[in-house]
């Protein structure tokens, strides 16, 4: 499992979607999904 499935499965294990876990950590929705996506801005 992949660093980007373990944060995907995590934030769903706690019923948190992309944007309120971005809400949580203090970034954007976007980066969220490219650290699940494991999309690099590189």
């Amino acid at each position: 499992m992949t660093t980007g499935q373990k944060i995907a499965a995590r934030r769903k294990e706690l019923e948190l979607s992309q944007e309120a876990l971005g809400d949580k950590l203090g970034v954007s929705r976007q980066t969220v999904y490219k650290w699940e996506s494991e999309v690099s801005h590189s």
